[in-house]
């Protein structure tokens, strides 16, 4: 029998903060800051709003921040709000391979638990590096294939990093932790048929609540099988696809390199699903080349590599969230356009007569090869059509991926234009100057409560 949930809890638990090297540190602050960014733009959408009801009905005793509001609540509560609106707009990173998001799941869970007492930013950070080799672990063991059969990688693996990260902010031990993953296991959930819907966000909460309820359930003695990953009916067993790695790679990969660091995080550029990001970057350097005016595009074509598009699900959208899971959508608006931001997913932006009929001038082409690809493996051929003239790219960097890393300045802006949205540009300068001393702070939760609350949250 694989020892795998052992060794993996083993790894969380006991590696030491200092054996995480600074430039991952390093990292980690710009996932955290990102991510913040993108929960706080997150509040201009339905979603996190109908999850704060849902949390402000549960009554629990408020020890929480949910991040940009005056309301506190429980950790868990927190947590799946906060993944909620970090996760809704599709802004938030994506780690290449995974096919899914780490942050948004891990972080909401990871500063809900440094409330809960006091623990320094820097262990704050180490516990989320660790907690990414856990979601690339465990999503590289179910392989692609997991994927592909229809599940939300973000949701299903997310779960046992968000509970990985509880539990060493925790102090859980590595029985703790373990039972911790079998009650984790049984929350691991999350279709991709959702899609372009408000529950796409749900899974990234569901996960980092139920993450911090596994944690704190197994802190009071609350069991579960502690092999859950293991064996002919262990997770890997039901969940896996075809094509994953044995646990023992998985382990062997754990720390070398950390995730973070090779393959990366990814930092969206846009607002939408990573799987178009590709194309858009090289569709903005083919319309720059060669001067492109929308009026005389006659077709676009995409070519896709086997499975790169899997998660752009929809062809004809009709509401801005549908249209963030569309490459015809993305590529009109930015061809029509000149950009593709926060404003191009309104369900008016997407119901535009112009972009409309743009829309059916872009073709989606499959090509052969071997494999899988995503949209950091592989490439993407882009032709635009003008006047009879044929104007063609290979684009093979996705914006935002450590081959095409976005600039400090870039960050940045990213962050103020996405916390501006709801804390006007004072607000958004303030808390990323707050956010930039997270890694420094010696009590993350007064951190998080003077930047993401109230003055009178701060103060208590």
């Amino acid at each position: 029998m694989s020892n795998f949930t052992r060794e993996l809890a083993a790894f969380v638990v006991e590696t030491p903060a200092g054996n995480v090297p600074d430039v991952a540190i390093q990292n980690a602050h710009t996932a955290l800051i990102d991510t913040i960014g993108c929960a706080l733009a997150g509040w201009t959408e339905s979603a996190p709003r109908l999850a704060l009801e849902h949390a402000q009905f549960q009554q629990a005793a408020g020890r929480a921040t949910i991040w940009g509001t005056d309301f506190r609540s429980s950790p868990a509560e927190a947590a799946f709000v906060n993944g909620i609106a970090a996760h809704v707009l599709d802004f938030d990173d994506s780690l290449p391979g995974l096919r899914g998001h780490p942050s948004a799941p891990i972080l909401p869970a990871a500063l809900a638990t440094a409330e809960l007492d006091t623990v320094s930013g820097n262990a704050v950070l180490a516990a989320y590096v660790l907690a990414v080799d856990v979601i690339r672990a465990v999503g590289n063991v179910m392989g692609h294939g997991h994927y592909f059969r229809g599940w939300h990688t973000t949701g299903t693996a997310g779960v046992f990093a968000a509970t990985a990260v509880a539990a060493r902010l925790m102090g859980a031990s590595v029985d703790e932790l373990c039972s911790a993953w079998g009650t984790a296991a049984s929350e691991a959930s999350g279709l991709r048929k959702n899609f372009g819907t408000l529950t796409k966000a749900y899974h990234a909460g569901q996960a980092a609540r139920a993450g911090f309820d596994a944690a704190w359930l197994a802190k009071k003695g609350f069991d579960a099988n502690p092999a859950i990953f293991d064996g002919e009916d262990g997770f890997f067993a039901i969940y896996g696809g075809d094509d994953g790695i044995t646990p023992g790679a998985a382990i062997a990969k754990l720390g070398n390199p950390w995730a973070v660091l090779d393959p990366g995080i990814s930092v969206k550029r846009f607002p939408c699903c990573f799987g178009a990001h590709r194309p858009l970057g090289g569709l903005f350097q083919l319309i720059a080349r060669d001067s492109i005016c929308a009026d005389a595009v006659e077709a676009v074509n995409i070519d896709f590599l086997p499975m790169s598009d899997k998660a752009l699900t929809h062809t004809d959208p009709q509401t801005g969230l549908e249209g963030k899971f569309s490459i015809e959508y993305c590529a009109a608006a930015a061809l029509l356009d000149g950009e593709v931001t926060l404003d191009s997913f309104t369900d008016e932006k997407v119901q535009r007569p112009e972009i409309r009929a743009l829309m059916t001038r872009v073709h989606r082409r499959h090509v052969e090869a071997e494999g899988s690809f995503n949209a950091h493996h592989g490439y993407t051929d882009i032709e635009i059509v003008t006047g009879g003239a044929s104007h063609k790219i290979r684009a093979e960097k996705t914006p935002g991926s450590r081959a095409w890393p976005l600039s400090k300045a870039d960050l940045k802006q990213k962050f103020i234009g996405c916390a501006r949205a709801t804390k006007g540009q004072a607000g958004a300068e303030a808390i990323f100057q707050t956010l930039e001393g997270f890694a420094a702070s010696q009590d993350a939760g007064a951190l998080v409560r003077q930047a993401l609350g109230t003055a009178e949250q701060a103060r208590s």
